[in-house]
């Protein structure tokens, strides 16, 4: 969905008395911020305190995760590797060890990896709810877009099932969470890759009617749904239904599309 755009997982902050411990907290609240090259500096600076350096690490290799994804530098994700591999899970706490492996399913969808991430990610998503709100429909996010283009890579019958799998959590996702937005755009993506079409159009209906229950009150949403409808699910409807003249039928739901949108946005 919007995985190119600000998807990187909420960590998590602690409150510490110990000098290490404010850096590591300093560090976080960075990363949480965008702020990647003070993150950074936090975050070495608690990694050379033993207590702290294992945490830090985990920290670090998700910072560089991050400037990868905007530089496209091998050297950045080679350094983002180096720094999750040395972390010691043993050391970390709970939390700690979930945004390990969340860092490590990063590091797994940007190698191309995108089955294997798509398995480390999964197990993550209810975990994921103790992160908060935002961290879970991130990871949500990534899962689903990872086993999206995992299902892009194979051959044409082994994708249904693939796209089934989307399908059955992102409706128990809103059948918990009306508003979360993930799961109302997949829903309608994870169909229209199934090849039901006609599913998807009504999910994408639907998840426009939801939209305004999102964080941001659908803006993101709806963007990403008008995408897809327009882009994706339009023409293909087209093609299903066989109609003979497509301008004609393209315009006709085109147009069908926009009246629906304005009689349902402020």
């Amino acid at each position: 969905m919007r995985l190119v755009i600000a998807l990187a997982v909420v960590l998590v902050s602690f409150a510490a008395p110990a000098s290490a411990s404010d850096y590591l907290g300093e560090a976080r609240r960075h990363y949480n911020l965008g702020e990647y090259d003070a993150a950074e500096s936090a975050a070495r600076q608690a990694a050379a305190d033993p207590q702290t350096a294992d945490a830090a690490r985990v920290v670090l290799g998700r910072v560089q995760l991050e400037r990868y994804r905007r530089s496209g530098a091998l050297t950045d994700l080679a350094d983002a590797r180096n720094a999750l591999r040395t972390v010691d899970p043993q050391a970390l706490d709970s939390r700690e060890r979930l945004e390990l492996t969340i860092g490590l399913a990063e590091a797994l969808f940007l190698e191309d990896r995108f089955g294997a991430s798509a398995e480390l990610f999964e197990p993550l998503i209810d975990a994921s709810l103790m992160l908060g709100a935002v961290a879970h429909e991130r990871v949500l996010d990534w899962w689903a877009t990872a086993l999206d283009r995992q299902a892009q890579l194979r051959p044409q019958d082994e994708r249904a099932a693939l796209y089934q799998r989307i399908i059955d959590r992102m409706s128990g996702e809103l059948a918990d969470s009306p508003g979360s937005g993930p799961a109302a755009y997949w829903l309608a993506a994870a169909a229209r890759g199934r090849g039901d079409i006609e599913r998807a159009w009504q999910a994408a209906l639907a998840g426009w009617m939801r939209a305004p229950q999102t964080a941001d009150r659908g803006a993101a949403l709806r963007a990403d749904l008008d995408r897809l409808v327009v882009q994706a699910i339009i023409p293909e409807r087209i093609i299903r239904l066989g109609l003979q003249d497509a301008t004609l039928a393209l315009a006709g739901m085109l147009g069908e599309w926009e009246a629906f949108k304005m009689r349902w946005s402020r």
